[in-house]
């Protein structure tokens, strides 16, 4: 059935009659159509807007230690990645941050990317492997989450939540890649002298609640070394929050490998050089395994510095980067 037809003016509400025209001021009705123009081209182009107001940092996470030489290792890979982050443009600002021990805290942090007017943060966690810290206690300290005993915890060791006005884009963690397989690689190969007479031992700072996880990760890098170093045994050991920082269990792996091997490569699996870990506690658990000691093979470093790491940091904010302005139809 056909509609009756309807008149011009009904079917556009939003036009003016023209015999209303002669008692609206010419300036009027000019100052009406150019707003309408400009009303109509913001929105034709909201990705424009939108991506004219981005702004983005990075903010590159550890857990913090009250070794300085643990702190200047981090601060050495912010200057060494910040000029092949920020080489392209999408990057305005890049800075490091503790989760506790020392400043400038995360809290610290965040509040100065919202005070500098940024839209987003890339954050990079610096952590082997999910663990509480990085699970809960990193964004419950960020306001992205609110986990009861990461609260808790956070309250009794006094460590500052703040929930900033940008918003939050977190990054794999190391074990996500072969950043760490390449940098274990290397040193087995720095520190190695006869392959077939070595067993390798590593020894991480791991979490009883995530144990499967870590022995994954360990079991993952001890498959990379075997492959590309012709040593084939392997295992490993705690310095630390499993064993509640006895040595005990770095003496226990490296005479398990002194049972069958003429002697035993021991690894850090550690982010930097900690007097405490790599001197006290392993050194220490390496005294412990005494009978074997002319048959150890260690060197007290760190996964940093180290190239592979540098380029898994940069690797992974260009992509957090593209992410954010895909998002944003640029």
């Amino acid at each position: 059935m056909k509609q009756p037809k309807t008149p011009v003016m009904q079917r556009n509400a939003n036009m003016i009659p023209l015999s209303s025209l002669v008692r609206i001021p010419l300036s009027i009705l000019l100052l009406a159509i150019t707003l309408a123009a400009c009303s109509s081209d913001r929105k034709s182009q909201p990705a424009a807007a939108a991506n004219a107001s981005k702004k983005t940092g990075v903010l590159l996470v550890s857990h913090g230690s009250p070794s300085k030489t643990w702190r200047e290792a981090l601060f050495d890979l912010e200057r060494s990645v910040t000029a092949k982050i920020a080489a392209d443009g999408e990057i305005s600002g890049i800075k490091t941050a503790f989760m506790e021990y020392s400043e400038p805290s995360i809290a610290t942090r965040l509040k100065e990317f919202d005070r500098e007017g940024y839209s987003d943060i890339i954050v990079v966690p610096l952590f082997l492997t999910v663990s509480p810290h990085s699970f809960d206690d990193l964004p419950t300290i960020m306001g992205q989450k609110e986990d009861p005993r990461s609260m808790e915890t956070l309250k009794l060791e006094k460590i500052e939540r703040y929930k900033p006005e940008a918003a939050i884009h977190m990054t794999p963690l190391l074990d996500f890649g072969s950043a760490l397989q390449q940098n274990v690689v290397r040193r087995v190969k720095a520190l190695s002298k006869n392959p077939s007479e070595e067993g390798l031992v590593l020894i991480g700072y791991g979490d009883e609640a995530y144990e499967k996880e870590w022995s994954a990760l360990f079991d993952k890098v001890g498959a990379s070394v075997k492959k590309e170093t012709g040593i084939d045994t392997c295992t490993y050991g705690w310095c630390g929050h499993i064993v509640r920082y006895r040595p005990d269990s770095t003496a226990a792996a490296v005479k398990r490998i002194l049972k069958t091997k003429p002697y035993a490569l021991v690894i850090p699996v550690l982010v930097a050089r900690d007097e405490n870990f790599q001197v006290r506690i392993i050194g220490s658990g390496l005294e412990k395994a005494a009978a074997g000691k002319n048959r150890i093979l260690y060197k007290p470093d760190a996964l940093l510095p180290d190239p592979s790491i540098e380029a898994w940091v940069v690797s992974s904010v260009k992509t957090a980067a593209a992410a954010i302005t895909s998002s944003t139809g640029k």
